[in-house]
């Protein structure tokens, strides 16, 4: 593919081989503004953001991807094949379907189960299961360890529906089969990699429990997001 992409202005070799993936826009920006060093912006099509700079020396990038699988794959694909990243880090949020679930609690995806049609495109003669990068996975696992932060590893779906008609009754039936979460982006993402011999990590914070009332404050979601951001960063530059 050449460069600069469709939905991407930054020039070859501006985006290092491994980036941080938040869903919104505006938080690539805050990390790269508080996080990184000699960040600097390579492009904002779309109003995606996307800085590259240095944590802890390391050339790094953050970049948002916006909203669902659709979307993800877009930038994921993009990022793999036009710019040569290696290594893809999302962090994002998720509401718990697992009972020994909490707000702020960490959870790292082994694998992404889907109700989505995404992995038709590759025409495979059965059904593929989405997995993370087992290397990335454990720096994840060992980097939380170290530091006594709480990381739940395990399977999480991602949805197309935000808003399901079917409600609770549709996400009581992934329970059942030991899902930890429920988000939207993680399926495509390891599909896209897999697929481009890339590795990914889908790093999600519990902002919600669906099976209950309790809701994340202000406070507990910034220094929840915050250890999430630090902990993907470590495992960028491990």
């Amino acid at each position: 593919m050449k460069t600069p992409t469709v939905h991407n202005s930054a020039k070859h070799g501006e985006i290092a081989e491994t980036i941080l993936l938040p869903g919104d826009p505006l938080r690539a920006k805050f990390i790269a503004e508080n996080f990184l060093a000699d960040a600097h912006m390579y492009t904002q099509v779309r109003g995606i953001y996307g800085y590259t700079g240095r944590y802890k020396g390391v050339r790094v990038s953050v970049q948002g991807t916006g909203m669902g699988g659709p979307s993800i794959g877009i930038y994921a694909y993009e990022l793999i094949n036009a710019y040569g990243v290696k290594r893809l880090i999302r962090i994002g949020s998720a509401g718990a379907i697992g009972d020994d679930l909490a707000l702020g609690d960490l959870i790292g995806a082994t694998s992404a189960c889907y109700d989505t049609d995404y992995s038709k495109q590759y025409a495979l003669p059965g059904t593929i299961s989405p997995a993370g990068s087992f290397d990335l996975l454990q720096r994840a696992k060992r980097i939380a360890d170290a530091s006594s932060v709480k990381l739940t590893m395990g399977s999480v779906l991602s949805s197309d529906l935000f808003y399901s008609p079917s409600g609770l009754d549709g996400l009581a039936a992934w329970k059942q089969v030991g899902v930890l979460a429920v988000e939207m982006e993680a399926a495509s993402l390891y599909l896209t990699a897999q697929a481009s011999r890339a590795e990914a990590l889908c790093l999600l914070t519990i902002s919600d429990l669906p099976f209950g009332t309790a809701e994340m404050t202000s406070e507990q979601r910034e220094r929840s997001l915050t250890t999430m951001i630090t902990l993907g960063l470590e495992v960028a530059v491990a």
